[in-house]
């Protein structure tokens, strides 16, 4: 079966975006072969797992927003452990599916997958991410969900939790996610809610976006995708206080800050998460912060 569309192209792990090479994602050694740069505009390559837009708050350029992101991640991703995905509370819901799901596809996991290394393909903007996923067997490719280098319904699971709130135009992001997933596919996907609950917070993560609940269900829609179980997500602390304590040891003191993070606070993090709740009703979790939806690809676009 045909995975990717030919030829493959990702970015170099400096992350030069003006040059672009070719490698297979399964190969063993770190040898970058440079090719001819493909020819897609760069703002359609340049986001994945942080940059995203809300009308009421700062805008920012593309580039601005990659920057930022990548910024952020490859500083956490560099000094982080791998948590496999039976750790999550996604775990049960992601099991359950896998029998159905022989091709499977994760956008921007980092660190983080919620889906099995093994037989998985991810895509990722940081390198740092890669490399361990690669170590561990994982199939990587570094590149964009605005332009995810797969042909056509290739997939029958495709995981993309808190990454399309970073994009700058998210239009392309969903089209992709329709593009490549197959028609009665699942896809599960995560993003933050209200426009009305933005914090610096939001800004510090890079984040361009929160859905307002009907947005959200008109871009799920528009692409032939209907939710059938949605659950209240994320391990975001819900004390403005702590958040800002946090943001101002990563400005200040940033290798500290990770450390902490890496070592201390995201492991109890996971050990104390909530048992995801998944209800077929919608209306209980519109109200939460963040929300995971399971949604079933039904149509074209």
């Amino acid at each position: 079966m045909r995975i990717f569309a030919a030829p493959l192209i990702i970015f170099s792990p400096q992350v030069n975006l003006t040059t672009a090479v070719t490698v297979s994602p399964l190969q063993d050694s770190a040898t970058y072969k440079s090719v001819k740069s493909p020819s897609q505009s760069l703002s359609r390559l340049a986001v994945s797992r942080g940059s995203g837009v809300s009308a009421v708050h700062q805008e920012r350029s593309a580039r601005e927003l990659l920057e930022i992101n990548q910024r952020f991640y490859d500083a956490l991703w560099s000094g982080a452990r791998l948590v496999e995905a039976r750790r999550f509370n996604t775990w049960p819901l992601v099991a359950s599916l896998l029998p159905q799901a022989p091709w499977r596809l994760e956008i921007a996991p980092g660190l983080r997958p919620r889906l099995p290394i093994e037989g998985t393909q991810f895509i990722d903007i940081s390198t740092p991410a890669l490399s361990l996923l690669r170590q561990r067997g994982g199939q990587v490719v570094c590149g964009s969900i605005t332009d995810l280098p797969y042909a056509d319904q290739v997939f029958d699971l495709v995981c993309a939790l808190d990454i399309i709130e970073h994009v700058d135009d998210d239009a392309p992001a969903w089209r992709e996610l329709a593009r490549v997933i197959k028609p009665g596919a699942l896809l599960l996907v995560s993003v933050p809610l209200h426009p009305s609950r933005w914090t610096p917070f939001d800004d510090f993560v890079g984040h361009r976006r929160r859905y307002a609940p009907e947005e959200l269900r008109a871009r799920l829609a528009e692409h032939g995708f209907i939710t059938e179980r949605s659950a209240v997500f994320g391990m975001q602390p819900r004390s403005s206080r702590l958040l800002e304590l946090g943001m101002w040891w990563l400005t200040h003191h940033r290798d500290r800050a990770m450390w902490w993070y890496n070592t201390i606070f995201m492991p109890l993090g996971v050990l104390f998460q909530r048992k995801l709740q998944l209800t077929t009703d919608l209306r209980q979790t519109e109200a939460a912060d963040e929300v995971l939806l399971v949604c079933r690809k039904v149509q074209h676009p």
